[in-house]
């Protein structure tokens, strides 16, 4: 039989062990092809080298099988750093975005990422950058809203500020 080949080899085993990784399904059918070249006589490194894995990983499954059985190859939930703000401290946060940062000795006149991590620093100790600050604006249910210029409600300055004075008139 003539073997076969893939095009661009390379590239798509990249692919296909990023698609692996993406899915827990696939991460778990993964762990189990691991094991099971192992129990057929592979050792872990040349496992790992197939499946383009390290070779601790694939000991820590096998190890893992063979304590707890196919459970331990499951997905388990990760519990991630914890949020720097507890839930009464959010909900003082939403409060506070209530009223102006003035109120707070702040020197802005509208909350944006800098005035909240300033507000965050002064009376939470607690640093995050702005661009944290901002996605904590969504999470509280909150928009970010630019001033208007007093210009755009006034027609008469309006027509004087224009660059182009009758641009508005009809063509010939």
């Amino acid at each position: 039989m003539k073997p076969l080949t893939i095009a661009n080899a390379a590239v798509m085993t990249l692919a296909l062990q990023d698609e692996i990784r993406r899915s827990e399904d696939a991460r778990y059918d993964h762990r189990l092809h691991a094991v099971l070249l192992v129990a057929e006589g592979l050792s872990c490194r040349e496992a790992a080298r197939l499946l383009g894995d390290a070779p601790r990983s694939v000991q820590g499954w096998v190890h893992r099988f063979e304590e707890r059985g196919l459970a331990a190859l499951q997905e388990t939930p990760r519990p991630g750093r914890p949020p720097r703000l507890a839930p009464a401290d959010l909900r003082g946060v939403g409060t506070a975005l209530r009223r102006t940062p003035a109120d707070y000795g702040l020197g802005a006149h509208l909350w944006d990422g800098k005035a909240l991590a300033a507000f965050l620093e002064r009376e939470r100790d607690v640093a995050m950058g702005v661009r944290q600050c901002q996605r904590l604006f969504h999470e509280l249910g909150f928009r970010y809203r630019k001033p208007r210029p007093v210009i755009a409600g006034d027609e008469a300055l309006k027509a004087a500020h224009k660059k182009t004075p009758g641009a508005r008139r009809p063509r010939r």
